[in-house]
C-alpha cells in the first residue's frame, strides 16, 4: 500500500549513523542516497531520511511511529541495543505486547525525536471477504 516514507532530519550524517546501526539488524541497509538524502530497505528503498530545514517537530502524544518488521524476536533485541548503543533513546524495551496475541516488539526514539519499532510476531488476517 505504501511505497515509501520519508522522515526530515536535521543532521543527516547523525542520523545515517544511527538508522546504519539500527536497521541492519533487522536486515535493512542503505541502499542509495545523496549529500542530502538516504533511503533504506531490503532490496529497495522504501524507508528515507532527508535533511531538512525544518523537520516535523516531534510530538510523544501524536501516536506518529514507523513500524519495521523484523525477522526474530532476536532481531527485535538486536535493533533494540543496536538503537540505544547508537544514540537512541529507549521507549518500550523487547517483550510481548497485548496489542495482538504474539505481537513482539520494542520500541525506541531516534536522535531527532522520532518514535521507531521493530515487531515481529503472528498478526490475525484482517482480511475482508466479499
Amino acid at each position: 500500500m505504501i511505497d515509501h516514507i520519508s522522515f526530515g532530519v536535521a543532521d543527516l550524517a547523525r542520523a545515517r549513523r544511527f538508522y546504519d546501526a539500527a536497521l541492519a539488524p533487522l536486515g535493512y541497509r542503505y541502499l542509495r542516497g545523496s549529500e542530502t538524502t538516504a533511503g533504506y530497505g531490503d532490496g529497495d528503498a522504501a524507508f528515507w531520511i532527508v535533511a531538512a530545514a525544518r523537520p516535523v517537530a516531534p510530538d510523544p502524544a501524536s501516536g506518529l511511529h514507523v513500524c519495521f518488521r523484523a525477522p526474530s524476536r532476536a532481531a527485535v533485541e538486536a535493533f533494540y541495543r543496536a538503537a540505544l548503543d547508537a544514540g537512541g533513546c529507549g521507549n518500550g524495551a523487547p517483550g510481548e505486547r497485548d496489542y495482538e496475541p504474539g505481537y513482539y516488539a520494542a520500541f525506541v526514539i531516534d536522535p531527532d525525536g522520532y518514535r521507531i519499532e521493530a515487531y515481529c510476531g503472528t498478526v490475525p488476517d484482517t482480511t475482508i471477504s466479499a
